[in-house]
């Protein structure tokens, strides 16, 4: 209870709260003086407030020489904690994994039940996504196919970052942050390609005749997982 009262307590400050998820959509280390100049506080504010993210865990830092003499400069990034909030008590991570476990004691049924939930899910999120954003995805541009599936990845909290080839046929993104990590960690094969499969169901809505290829994992020690999509 004392540290649900403290992440409300540092949450509560508006300024504190686009801070943080300014940091997350940053997919690097900020400065004090980066988060300064960005929301226009001094450094010393910007200080306390990082700090204070840093108090909850919702933040690390490190010290690091810049090379320019003096101090070493603290650098803040996302911490890998997981910060979660339910009044009552819920766990859902364990009912994940005792499904999960429970399909995969199906054998290779089970599995290839997995995957083709997982793409049909994938092809649901990004249909809802068209239909509130009342679009057909023949009237859209590849430019703009790829800011709609940007917006889809995001709303799923993959923390994507996304770039179009010059000659635009293919689509390279980095997924940040893996939602179903905590189970991945147990089943790093299966949850993978699952996933992978969640976002092949989201692209054919947008590209029918895409090839989704995936190279860094998070699950592996990267920064993120990187795919490149062939359109």
């Amino acid at each position: 209870m004392e540290q649900a009262l403290k992440i409300t307590g540092v949450l509560a400050d508006p300024t504190r709260y686009y801070i943080y998820k300014y940091i997350s959509q940053k997919h690097s280390y900020v400065t004090v003086q980066e988060i300064a100049d960005e929301f226009d506080i001094h450094p010393n504010v910007a200080r306390l407030h990082l700090s204070k993210l840093e108090d909850v865990h919702m933040l690390k830092s490190e010290t690091k020489k810049t090379g320019k003499g003096g101090r070493p400069s603290r650098l803040y990034v996302l911490s890998e904690d997981v910060i979660q909030l339910q009044f009552p008590f819920r766990d859902y991570q364990l009912l994940a994994r005792i499904a999960f476990n429970s399909l995969l004691s199906l054998g290779a049924a089970g599995e290839k039940a997995l995957y083709e939930t997982g793409k049909q899910f994938g092809a649901e999120l990004m249909q809802q996504h068209m239909q509130r954003l009342n679009v057909s995805e023949d009237a859209l541009t590849v430019e703009q196919k790829v800011q709609i599936a940007k917006e889809a990845f995001s709303t799923a909290g993959l923390s994507p970052a996304f770039e179009l080839s010059a000659d635009g046929t293919k689509i390279f993104y980095d997924v940040h942050n893996c939602p179903f990590k905590e189970v991945a960690v147990h089943h790093p094969t299966e949850i993978c390609n699952m996933h992978g499969d969640m976002m092949k169901g989201i692209f054919e809505i947008l590209f029918p005749n895409m090839e989704l290829t995936r190279n860094d994992s998070l699950l592996d020690g990267c920064k993120s997982c990187n795919y490149k999509l062939t359109i």
